[in-house]
């Protein structure tokens, strides 16, 4: 004989930021009233996520026991920017978006040429005073493709021309980028870059060719800083003792405008993004005791499956047979290729606002916690 009521459900929310708008704990808490607008009596687990870009310290921060250290940054015109540490034992986490990061641009500032990674190395330097042994850096929505010359002077590592003057700040000046000069201030601390672009950094799929418009750079810009993070490779190959041959050419160099190729030159490593933040935050876990998943992120495109937060999201659901459906200011994924990574539905702020895009973008929380309602009225026992 069936029970009179069936348990209460148990609801995983795990979503990305919504650029622009929310940061993913302000995503995760919208959904999660307005389902328990719904179904008050239904369990709802939070767990806000970040692939190595902008927020990947706030989310960490939410789930880890650390102490959060302000640092006095610049961004990536050199102007002053409030950036932080999270310090977890001898575990130093920290965002290149903080200081490096194209929103922190106005649109006509935007000139890839120029912009300079210098204040990621202000954060890794706080990083280093603040007794760490290890540093994790996320990696994503940089501004900069200056392979992070700019991070590499912060630690006192100065890129030279052939006469030996100290070059300009950006990209575009790595053309005339003749030696190294100093040695980078890291008392043997082990970096990370947490990433999940596996970009090399030069050539077609390299970090000016696919990553550079969307900074700024046009055609003629794309080929000169191409030609110029080449040349810089080289220069870090051989001045930096530990740097793998064929920098050019490692997979994720190309991350976050070539901080990839710094962090793997200086020795250190590159770790996927999405999968280090669900391992701290416990997703696996959450995962095993839920009935439904419910995630998301600003526009759920072509690329959300291609090693984004969804993507790994979604696939570790339905190896789970859990049912995991996606929220988002916008959808132009089509059914059937989230339907093949694990992803059972799709709502939309902007079709939930009867295509207005400018109130999807005014109410985003609004419009969260309702879908979020319309969701529990479908799901929920």
């Amino acid at each position: 004989m069936w029970p009179a009521t069936l348990p209460d459900m148990r609801v995983l929310i795990c979503p990305d930021k919504f650029a622009g708008t929310l940061s993913a704990p302000e995503v995760a808490a919208a959904v999660a009233e307005g389902w328990h607008e719904r179904a008050p009596a239904d369990e709802t687990l939070l767990r806000p996520l970040a692939d190595g870009g902008p927020g990947f310290v706030e989310v960490l921060a939410t789930a880890l026991a650390g102490r959060r250290l302000p640092v006095a940054t610049v961004d990536p015109l050199g102007r002053p920017a409030a950036g932080e540490v999270l310090l977890v034992d001898d575990t130093a986490y920290v965002e290149s978006a903080q200081a490096c990061g194209l929103h922190l641009l106005a649109g006509g500032e935007r000139d890839p040429k120029h912009t300079t990674s210098y204040g990621l190395g202000l954060l890794l330097l706080a990083a280093v005073e603040a007794g760490a042994r290890r540093v994790v850096i996320g990696l994503g929505g940089s501004g900069t493709n200056d392979a992070g010359a700019g991070m590499l002077a912060a630690l006192g590592a100065v890129v030279l021309d052939e006469t030996g003057g100290a070059l300009p700040y950006g990209g575009a000046a790595l053309a005339a980028v003749a030696a190294l000069d100093g040695a980078p201030r890291l008392r043997g601390v082990e970096l990370v870059a947490a990433t999940d672009v596996d970009n090399p950094l030069t050539g077609l799929h390299g970090a000016s060719n696919v990553y550079g418009p969307q900074k700024g750079a046009t055609r003629e810009d794309v080929l000169l800083l191409d030609a110029a993070l080449e040349r810089f490779a080289g220069v870090l190959e051989r001045d930096l003792p530990g740097c793998p041959p064929g920098l050019a050419a490692v997979p994720g160099a190309g991350a976050a405008g070539g901080l990839g190729a710094a962090i793997l030159a200086l020795g250190g490593r590159c770790e996927s993004g999405i999968a280090l933040v669900t391992r701290l935050i416990g997703l696996d876990a959450a995962l095993d005791e839920v009935d439904l998943v419910i995630t998301g992120e600003g526009s759920f495109d072509h690329q959300s499956l291609r090693g984004k937060v969804v993507a790994g999201v979604a696939g570790a659901a339905r190896d789970r047979g859990l049912p995991c459906v996606v929220v988002a200011g916008r959808v132009s994924t089509g059914r059937r290729e989230a339907a093949a990574a694990g992803v059972t539905d799709a709502y939309a702020l902007v079709e939930h606002f009867g295509g207005d895009v400018e109130r999807a973008m005014a109410e985003p929380a609004a419009g969260l916690r309702e879908i979020a309602a319309r969701l529990a009225g479908q799901w929920s026992r």
